[in-house]
């Protein structure tokens, strides 16, 4: 891996981070505040060409690699994790899978206006029941002339309700239920699709998060994303790049900590003493480490080389960094660090999730396990 930037890479990083202080942090506090989802934010980011980066000019998008895609992800949480996560799901996962496995004709329709930021993309995979477990899922699809008809629940749908397409995983046969999880794009105003109310969470909170209902959804049979059958694949390989989104944006959300951290303490002249340069220095040193991880991995999946092991290390590290970054700048800022205006007790609210979503850090844990054990064979 060649550790330069390219001057491209390093212009966009830099009106990225302008675009995020001027427009995108003066309402962050009270956007978090009122759990409020700010549509403008993603239009500007369409305008701006940031909606599609990775994908190619024919269908809209930037003809970026995923590199400055993740350096993009990583700058706009550094000010708010929301909008970091809010761009991860609709570019990782919901663009990536039509990008990936979608028809000339779903590539038309669909692709073209989420790369330009014209529609805004969800992903629609955890269950009640299903949500480690992606293979414990119940909804149904069932076929019936040239529709299917999904009947079923989604839980905890990242841009759920603000969405207008979202990539749905049902069981389109329930006797044959391990080898007929499949995928379809289904849009928001199909009769049928039912959406639940907002999650109130601890923290993205300017992120919509909510159930979506399915009864007796019809869905065209030219939406069907792939083949029955193989939605459990198409799944897993969203997971794996899904991981280096939210690997870069916790990388983020642990650099914004410590940047609130250094102007803390420069308020107060602390800078100079023994325990803020230990801590400070510690804590730059491993968000530099989860940030070469993340970009490893982003660089890994440019180059069309496997990068499941590495987005699942990236994810677990920098999760952990995010949330042990944050736990130190409140400590830090002593009970200054407490207070609702203050940025790093929105910063360590924000972090806890990014060890959760994308697969629990008990789960990546197995995850490389297994790719170490196949490997070593």
């Amino acid at each position: 891996m060649h550790l330069s930037y390219t001057a491209d890479q390093q212009d966009i990083r830099t009106k990225v981070r302008e675009f995020a202080l001027k427009e995108i942090e003066p309402t962050s506090g009270e956007r978090d505040d009122e759990e409020r989802f700010d549509r403008v934010i993603f239009d500007r980011i369409g305008e701006l060409g940031w909606s599609g980066l990775p994908w190619p000019k024919a269908y809209g998008g930037a003809g970026a690699d995923f590199l400055t895609y993740a350096m993009v992800i990583e700058e706009l949480s550094r000010v708010c994790a929301s909008t970091g996560v809010m761009l991860s799901v609709h570019t990782s996962l919901a663009s990536w899978a039509i990008h990936t496995y979608g028809t000339e004709a779903q590539k038309g329709t669909y692709l073209k206006s989420l790369t330009e930021g014209k529609l805004l993309g969800a992903y629609c995979l955890t269950e009640s029941d299903s949500g480690s477990d992606a293979g414990s899922m119940r909804t149904t699809a069932t076929k019936e002339g040239d529709a299917y008809l999904l009947n079923g629940s989604k839980l905890f749908v990242t841009n759920g309700g603000e969405a207008e397409v979202y990539i749905v995983f049902a069981v389109t046969d329930v006797a044959n239920k391990q080898k007929s999880y499949t995928a379809f794009i289904v849009e928001k105003g199909f009769p049928g699709l039912i959406f639940g109310s907002k999650e109130k969470k601890l923290g993205i909170r300017s992120s919509t998060t909510m159930e979506l209902r399915f009864e007796d959804c019809r869905v065209p049979a030219e939406n069907r994303l792939g083949p029955e059958g193989e939605g459990f694949h198409i799944a897993m390989r969203s997971l794996d790049g899904g991981r280096i989104g939210i690997a870069a944006q916790a990388t983020g959300i642990a650099q914004g900590a410590l940047d609130a951290v250094l102007a803390y303490g420069a308020g107060f002249d602390a800078r100079s003493s023994e325990m803020f340069e230990a801590h400070s220095s510690e804590m730059a040193t491993h968000i530099e480490a989860a940030r070469l991880l993340t970009y490893q991995a982003a660089w890994r999946k440019s180059q069309g080389l496997t990068y499941g092991k590495q987005a699942a290390i990236a994810k677990l590290f920098a999760s952990d960094t995010a949330v042990k970054v944050c736990l130190r700048a409140v400590q830090l800022c002593g009970i200054a660090g407490c207070l609702k205006d203050r940025k790093v007790e929105r910063y360590l609210r924000d972090a806890k999730v990014t060890q959760i979503y994308e697969g629990t850090n008990e789960i990546q844990r197995i995850v490389i396990s297994r790719l170490l054990l196949s490997e070593s064979t």
